[in-house]
């Protein structure tokens, strides 16, 4: 087995119970929830399998749903996460993504910050739009999105400098 599907592995089941465990017990005001499990899915590799991230995502969001007892929310936000990702990469890193030398786990740059709001903005739109699925509480919806999207980049960013491995 290759360091990178078991760094990934790791990843997964870290992230995963750190949401379950920690996270998903903070709900500030009813509207502010951060959801850094999806780091999962920003963080895996430039380069890695396509079809392997779309898979895992599946089932991370599946497994979410599972605790959350949320009804497949978490899957179709994690998987709309993972297919827009290569979008999401090329619009916010140009060149630099095309050549696959972008690492996000590194200093926080101007390109790396648009990657992971443009991503948490899609991964909680998708998910407060299908949980709450009513028209009539768009601002619900709205206010939930922005509050939860700045809750969860500090976090994300956070957890990335924590993990960030040293200099070598």
């Amino acid at each position: 087995m290759n360091s990178a599907l078991l760094e990934n592995s790791a990843r997964f089941i870290l992230l995963l119970a750190a949401q379950v465990l920690i996270f998903n017990r903070i709900d500030l005001f009813g509207y502010i929830n951060p959801f850094p499990y999806m780091l999962f899915i920003i963080l895996y590799p430039v380069n890695g399998n396509k079809s392997g991230l779309l898979l895992a995502s599946f089932f991370l969001g599946i497994l979410m749903d599972m605790f959350c007892n949320s009804g497949g929310v978490h899957a179709a936000a994690c998987i709309v996460l993972a297919y827009f990702r290569p979008s999401i990469f090329k619009f916010s890193f140009g060149l630099s993504y095309e050549y696959q030398t972008v690492k996000l786990n590194d200093i926080l740059t101007p390109e790396r910050f648009s990657f992971i709001l443009i991503a948490v903005v899609i991964h909680h739109s998708v998910l407060f739009i299908l949980e709450v699925f009513k028209i009539s509480l768009l601002i619900d919806i709205l206010l939930r999105t922005v509050l939860s999207t700045l809750f969860t980049i500090i976090t994300c960013i956070i957890i990335i400098y924590i993990i960030k491995p040293g200099k070598r």
